[in-house]
């Protein structure tokens, strides 16, 4: 099958030859109808097989030519490299039309969106929190979409994006079509087609958490990060066995100490990516790598999810990911279209339960491989992996625990141990002066004639 027996028109026909595209991938081929048909659609695949195309073309066969003020259409994406990634796709899909396309996301002065926005657009390219911000602001009206898709929904709703996305809902016009998107499959993802959607048409080409078969995967020993360090020095010393690595780390801590380590080794080859950076840092990081200035990436998870970049000939899991499901993500940026590629995975004796946990899920083995002689085992551990220090003996110190409230240093006064008897307090002070609080208490005078 081939793009042109889907029902597109010959302008998305011409800039799918341009871009070099014959055939739909199956994810692309079976959303096509259910996503033209208006229904809401939930569609699961393995990560580089297409999904942004499989929601991009029928939402731009379906979108009619009008020169409305509002979008009538708007895009969700966790990260503002996604934003880049989906606008610059449109963009290209959208080159023989009059489609008006924008995108925006946090980080960047308001104002310049909202005069992005006042222009006019068709579709708006968003991350949850700057397309609500813009919402509240009034510069943009929702009151014309028609489409909501939400693309990586797993990751969105991980970063916490879930209080954006159902303060959006609320704020959209009732009758809707929703397009859901991702690579696997939560239980909170379960929770969001439950409250939105209206009987969507489900749409899996994998089961969640199925390896991508042009992928090889191995899997490498070594006791600590340093050896790991020695390791990926002595394979990366060869560009021609590793002309464009992209290597994970388990946080920006890690992710520093990498790059530190290896930008010494191999100066002006390798970038870093992670939430501490500038956007211009990121989105200048990842263009030198995809147009092959550089030849190592190091990442985290977070960043480099849902990343297109054609050609990536391995992938370096540093650490084990402590989520099974990010590994899948991780190793999907290589091997895409069809291609063949190769995943590495690092593993200390800690890690070795998470390695079984994927591939439980995986439903197979991941090869091991035994370090390499020629690797120095390092003596050298990180703080993380250095143990926690055990005080033997102080005599200066308490016995009880310090976490629990100890006593007071010394015991109270009597008269600063108060007890709350109950009772009126007009009767505790007629008690101790054996007299009435005011001069006038006749009542007081009267009982004490009596007695």
């Amino acid at each position: 099958m081939t793009f042109k027996d889907l029902n597109l028109d010959k302008f998305l026909w011409n800039a799918l030859d341009d871009l070099g595209f014959n055939s739909p991938t199956p994810i692309q081929e079976q959303a096509f109808a259910p996503v033209m048909s208006g229904k809401d659609v939930v569609g699961i695949a393995q990560t580089g097989t297409g999904k942004t195309f499989a929601y991009l073309l029928p939402i731009l066969k379906s979108l009619p030519y009008s020169r409305q003020e509002h979008p009538r259409a708007i895009i969700l994406v966790p990260t503002r490299e996604l934003v880049v990634q989906v606008t610059s796709e449109l963009e290209k899909l959208t080159a023989y039309l009059d489609t008006r396309v924008a995108g925006v996301y946090g980080g960047v002065n308001i104002n310049r969106h909202k005069e992005l926005v006042a222009q006019g657009q068709d579709i708006i390219v968003a991350t949850p929190g700057r397309l609500f911000d813009l919402a509240v602001s009034r510069v943009l009206q929702l009151k014309s979409i028609q489409k909501v898709v939400i693309d990586e929904v797993d990751v969105m709703l991980d970063l916490g994006f879930r209080p954006q996305l159902l303060n959006i809902f609320d704020i959209l016009p009732p009758r809707r079509q929703h397009i859901m998107f991702s690579a696997t499959m939560t239980e909170d993802v379960d929770a969001l087609i439950n409250d939105f959607f209206h009987r969507p048409a489900h749409i899996s080409v994998a089961a969640s958490g199925t390896p991508l078969e042009n992928i090889e995967q191995k899997c490498i020993k070594a006791p600590n990060f340093y050896t790991k360090l020695n390791y990926l020095l002595e394979e990366l010393a060869s560009a021609k066995a590793y002309p464009k690595v992209l290597l994970f780390a388990k946080n920006k801590r890690m992710a520093d100490r990498l790059f530190t380590n290896l930008d010494e080794a191999f100066p002006g080859q390798c970038n870093v990516i992670h939430s501490n950076k500038t956007q211009n840092y990121r989105l200048n990081s990842i263009k030198e790598f995809t147009e092959g200035k550089i030849r190592i990436l190091i990442a985290t998870d977070v960043m480099a999810r849902g990343l297109d970049i054609d050609d990536i000939s391995h992938v370096i899991n540093v650490d084990v990911p402590l989520f099974p499901e990010n590994y899948l993500h991780r190793i999907g940026r290589t091997g895409r279209a069809e291609r063949q590629g190769t995943s590495i995975v690092l593993c200390t004796p800690q890690e070795e339960r998470q390695i079984q946990e994927i591939e439980s899920l995986m439903q197979m083995e991941i090869a091991v491989e035994k370090l390499p002689e020629s690797i120095e085992i390092s003596k050298q551990l990180t703080p993380e992996e250095r143990p926690e220090a055990k005080e033997i003996y102080n005599p200066l110190k308490r016995k009880d625990d310090e976490d629990a409230p100890g006593p007071a240093f010394h015991e109270k006064k009597d008269k600063n141990k108060k007890v709350n008897l109950g009772g009126s307090y007009q009767r505790t002070i007629a008690k101790k002066y054996k007299k009435p609080k005011t001069r006038g208490d006749k009542n007081y005078n009267r009982r004490n004639k009596r007695k």
